[in-house]
This record gives C-alpha cells, sequence and structure tokens, in this order.
C-alpha cells in the first residue's frame, strides 16, 4: 500500500471539495467495458504511481492509483503513451492531463482488442520514490475456467460493449486488471523464448498437460485461459531475456503491468522476472524403421532456400538423419527456390534440394534422390519471392518412385485403371492444380512409389494458412476463423481424389501428409476423412502426445498424416524436436508413419 502522505498529496490536488469530487481517476478512465467512457475527451490531473516504464517500442509508462474503488470490473492501471523516452521513474507519483483512447495494435481490422490509454500527456512529479501498490497475484484460483463471454450479435460478436465479469471469464478479469501491477510465482513455460524476448507461461499448472509439459489445445473450446505472455521493461542490452523451453519454471515471482499487444493478447510486461529452472526436456528421436516397414515422413523446413546459413541445413539435415532414423519417404514443405525471396522469376529448386540432400548424407543418412513439380512464379502463397512448394525425397536402396511424365504447375494428374490396379496419370503431378480451392495456395503434389514389390501412393501437401482469423485473445467471441473456408475446399477436393484411387483399387494404399494448418478436432480433419477414405493417423496416440506446433503458449496439432483403410496397422510417432524449444531448426515438428504394406 502506499504511504498515507502520498495518498492524501494526491487527493488533495484539486483546489476544493468540489474538484475533489468531480476529478478522473485511473478507474473512471477504465470503466466496467472494455471500452472508456471518456474515449475521446481530455482528462485533467489524474493521479497516479508510476509502475513501469517502456523505453523502446510504444514508448511511454504505467500508472496506478493509489486509492481504489470497490469494483472489481474497473482496473486502477492506465498507460500512458510519451512516444519519446518518458521523462519519469518506477515510484513517481503523478498527474496526468492527457487524451483518453482506445489503441488498437495492427489497427481495428486486426480483430484484437484495445488498449485504453492516455496520450498527448502533460505530467507532473509530484514526488518519487514511493511504495508501489502491491501486485495482484495471478494464479489457479484467480483464473476462471471458461475463458470469454459470447459476443453481442448485433456487434457483430463484439465483446467489447459487455459489462466486465471478471469472476466469470478469464478474458474479463484480465481486462479488469490492465494496465495493473501483477504477479506470477513459480509458473511453468509453456512456450519456448522467441527472438523477440518473450516467452508464455501458464498459472493453471494442471490445465491439459501434454508430455513435453506444455498446454495442449484439444479443442475450440478449451483455450487454456491460464496462458500468459511474458515479456520484459528492461532492455536487453542492459539484461538480457532469459532463453527457456517448454517444460521449464519461471522460478521466483515476476511482476510488471499487465498489458496487451496485437501478438499474443494480455502480456506481462515484466519490471522483475524470475529465473528460469531446467525442466530437462530434450529433442526427441524415433526408432529405425525395420527392413519390411516402409517409412514416410513429412517435414517443414521453414523457407528453406540456399541463402540459409550452413547451420540451419546441417541442423535439419541431422534431424533427418538421426531424429528421423533417415525414413524411406520423406515429403518436405517449405522448399523455396533458388533464389530465395529474391523476386526475381526463379521457380527451380535444384540447388536447394542438392544442398540439402548433401547435408543430409554428410550427416550420416542415405543418398536421398528427389522429385517435385515447380510451381508458377508467385501463384502459391508464402514468402514473396520465394515460390514454395512441396517436395519428395526418397532413398533409392530402399524404395523406387514410379517416373510418368507430362505433370507440371497447371496439369493435373488424374488416377486411372493401369493393370487391373490404380495409377496415376502424371507422377510426380499436382492434384486439381486449377481448381479455385489452391488460389494462392500450394498445391498437393502427388507420386507414386514401390516398396518391396507393392504400390504406395503419397501425396504431400501444405493447406492454406491461417493468415486473417481473429486472435483467440480478442474482441470476438467466438473467433472467426475466416480461412477455414478455402482450407474446407481444398479438403474436399483431395478427399475426392483418394476416394478416385478407392474406386478403382479399394485395396491401394494412400498416405496423405504435410502441412495441413489446422487441427485434429477440425472441420477440415473431418472433411478429409470424410466417407472412410482417410483416417487421421494422430488419433493412434495418447492426447498428451498430440501436438506439432506451439503457438502463444498453445501446443497444438497443425501436421497431420493420414492413411487409407487399406493401411490398417501402423506406428505413427511425431517426433518433438523443434516446436517446444527456443532453439529451433524449424517451428514445426516433423512426423513419421511406419508400417508392412
Amino acid at each position: 500500500m502506499l504511504a498515507a502522505g502520498l495518498c492524501a498529496t494526491l487527493l488533495a490536488h484539486p483546489s476544493s471539495a468540489a474538484d475533489a469530487a468531480d476529478a478522473v481517476r485511473v478507474h473512471d478512465v477504465q470503466g466496467t467495458t472494455r471500452l472508456s467512457p471518456y474515449a475521446g475527451q481530455r482528462v485533467t490531473d489524474v493521479p497516479g504511481v508510476v509502475t513501469g516504464v517502456r523505453t523502446y517500442g510504444s514508448r511511454g509508462f504505467w500508472i496506478q492509483d493509489p486509492s481504489p474503488d470497490r469494483d472489481r470490473a474497473t482496473s486502477e492501471g492506465v498507460f500512458v503513451f510519451t512516444s519519446s523516452t518518458p521523462q519519469v521513474a518506477v515510484g513517481d507519483a503523478v498527474l496526468v492531463t492527457a487524451d483518453v483512447g482506445e489503441y488498437y495494435y495492427g489497427g481495428e481490422g486486426s480483430g484484437g482488442q484495445s488498449v485504453t490509454q492516455l496520450s498527448r500527456p502533460t505530467v507532473t512529479v509530484v514526488s518519487s520514490g514511493n511504495p508501489l501498490p502491491a501486485p495482484v497475484r495471478l494464479d489457479a484460483r484467480a483464473v476462471p475456467d471458461r475463458y470469454a463471454p459470447r459476443g453481442d450479435r448485433a456487434a457483430g460478436g463484439s465483446i467489447e460493449g459487455l459489462a466486465l465479469r471478471p469472476g466469470k471469464y478469464a478474458l474479463d478479469l484480465y481486462e479488469s486488471l490492465e494496465g495493473m501491477a501483477v504477479s506470477v510465482t513459480d509458473v511453468p513455460v509453456v512456450g519456448p523464448s522467441t527472438p523477440y524476448y518473450e516467452l508464455w507461461v501458464t498459472v493453471e499448472p494442471r490445465e491439459n498437460r501434454t508430455a513435453g509439459g506444455g498446454v495442449r489445445y484439444g479443442s475450440y473450446d478449451a483455450q487454456n485461459g491460464g496462458r500468459l505472455k511474458v515479456e520484459s521493461l528492461v532492455p536487453v542490452a542492459q539484461e538480457p531475456f532469459p532463453r527457456a523451453d517448454t517444460g521449464d519454471v519461471l522460478t521466483g515471482t515476476t511482476t510488471g503491468p499487465l498489458d496487451f499487444d496485437e501478438f499474443g493478447g494480455y502480456t506481462l510486461a515484466a519490471r522483475e522476472i524470475g529465473t528460469v529452472a531446467d525442466g530437462g526436456r530434450t529433442p526427441e528421436r524415433t526408432r529405425e524403421q525395420r527392413a519390411d516397414e516402409l517409412a514416410v515422413a513429412t517435414y517443414n523446413v521453414e523457407n528453406l532456400n540456399p541463402g540459409d546459413p550452413a547451420t540451419k541445413y546441417e541442423r535439419l539435415a541431422a534431424a533427418v538423419a538421426d531424429n528421423l532414423a533417415s525414413p524411406d519417404i520423406l515429403a518436405l514443405e517449405e522448399i523455396q527456390d533458388d533464389s530465395g525471396p529474391t523476386d526475381d522469376g526463379t521457380v527451380g529448386a535444384e540447388g536447394t534440394l542438392r544442398r540439402f540432400t548433401d547435408a543430409i548424407e554428410a550427416a550420416g543418412g542415405p543418398r536421398y534422390a528427389w522429385r517435385l513439380v515447380d510451381p508458377v512464379d508467385g501463384a502459391d502463397g508464402g514468402q514473396p519471392g520465394g515460390n514454395i512448394r512441396t517436395a519428395f525425397l526418397y532413398n533409392p536402396e530402399r524404395v523406387s518412385f514410379t517416373d510418368r511424365a507430362g505433370g507440371d504447375a497447371t496439369t493435373a494428374t488424374e488416377v486411372v485403371r493401369r493393370g487391373g490396379t490404380a495409377a496415376l496419370t502424371h507422377s510426380p503431378g499436382r492434384v486439381a492444380p486449377q481448381d479455385a480451392a489452391w488460389t494462392d495456395s500450394r498445391k498437393p503434389l502427388a507420386g507414386e512409389f514401390v516398396f518391396r514389390g507393392e504400390t504406395v501412393f503419397v501425396v504431400a501437401n501444405h493447406f492454406a494458412s491461417k493468415g486473417g482469423d481473429q486472435p483467440l485473445s480478442g474482441r470476438f467471441q467466438p473467433p472467426a476463423r475466416v480461412s477455414e473456408e478455402q482450407r474446407l475446399r481444398q479438403a474436399e477436393v483431395l478427399n475426392g481424389f483418394v476416394r478416385d484411387i478407392a474406386a478403382v483399387d479399394r485395396r491401394a494404399r494412400v498416405v496423405v501428409l504435410g502441412d495441413i494448418n489446422d487441427f485434429e478436432f477440425s472441420p477440415v480433419t473431418r472433411a478429409l476423412t470424410r466417407h472412410g477414405a482417410l483416417r487421421s493417423a494422430v488419433d493412434s496416440l495418447p492426447r498428451d502426445e498430440r501436438y506439432t506446433y506451439v503457438f502463444q503458449g498453445n501446443s497444438q496439432v497443425l501436421d497431420q498424416t493420414l492413411v487409407s483403410p487399406s493401411i490398417r496397422r501402423f506406428d505413427y510417432d511425431i517426433v518433438h524436436i523443434n516446436a517446444e524449444f527456443a532453439d529451433q531448426a524449424s517451428d514445426h515438428d516433423p512426423q513419421v508413419l511406419r508400417f508392412r504394406p
């Protein structure tokens, strides 16, 4: 609590009792909804104590009222935006005259929530060195189990105008504390530290835990409300940001104002940050396939191109040779062209694949051959100029590829009957590349492989991204998944292609795999598996192993392997080597399927 003398100083500033009664305080500015009732107005001499100062990025400082009201819905803290380096220090008692506004990181169209802030301020420092308000401790008892209220239909699903109920919803609790000092103590790390000097923790240590110590995103109604992003107010030049992996623990107490930003929602802007205790998590290794097992794997190698440093190639190659135990067939996503992100019309990726296969051989793996179909320049989305595409690597010592010429960027491969069994007109070939489902998106790559005399059809995929979806912590609840429409159409096209194979030969063995960019419980996965054409291998794993990617502290499935009914028995493994770790070669975990054709 603040010293009584300081409270008296701040409260006594108005010139009369009437002025004191009319004075605007922080909780008045914040109000009982997400939008300030004073938005668009200028307020005078709002009292508070500085609880945090940010000297980089969105520069400014937070103040907190030493005399809170009795309403849980009204925050006692607010951010003061100065644009330049603030001329105040933590512990200063100040009076702020400023414009009240709602700031949306990324703009209103981003779907994120706003931050109530004071801008164009005139700041008077009343005194310095004052004690700070006691932080609100966030723990499992404080955070409600329910994540967010349902938005107002008349407002397009927005929750901005709804009265806050901090005892009922996690997002309402956090909003009621926006700008106030909060703290967490001995919290599990559920999202590794990033190059942007952030990490994710959970204040509910028992919620939906994964085998790696994260929290699993298992349904659209299980958003894991205990997740919280942690950043530091101390510039890294003064104090390095802690490096942490999922499964570590941020020990001690981390304290600072509660902020909100575009990239992750509610964020603890720490003026004091705890110490990372190693959880002992190490990258996994899968077992080697047996002589009579075909091993088919997939790996998103994150915009791999010849301009990448040797260390990236070496690490990805070591993962293939060691962690994935040199699979027989490897479907790759995000192979860029030979000029990388330079937008110069290049579409070929021979240089990228040659350098990668050389690195795998140097790491002790086999000498892989490759097959791919180059895209039309600029037609498949991804990083501008990079022309990402899927590609096959295969070990010719164990597998042969059935080449049927004629497949190119715009020519579809079809299913025909050949010698009493199913075959592709083009191998490698693209699946329905001119269908509108694949506009500005990677087209599936299909190929025929032969293992021990048996044909296996493999289809490599990289579905449309989730770009444009409303954020989980945003102001629209439930958030709209606008990107899902394209992936649904892609899934329907691919499901039809697999059923075309089955119509010719119901015993045909088909593996569909890659970066599906959607969850195992999603409508997209249901569309892929419709009519029994495929089943998702991820369902064979324990729930705590079902994740290939970590996003904003949620461990989730984005990459999938699906098999036709003719593949009755298989051994499937998601090999956790990247997503949980601060030191990543890619942001995705690879996966491998082993079976006897």
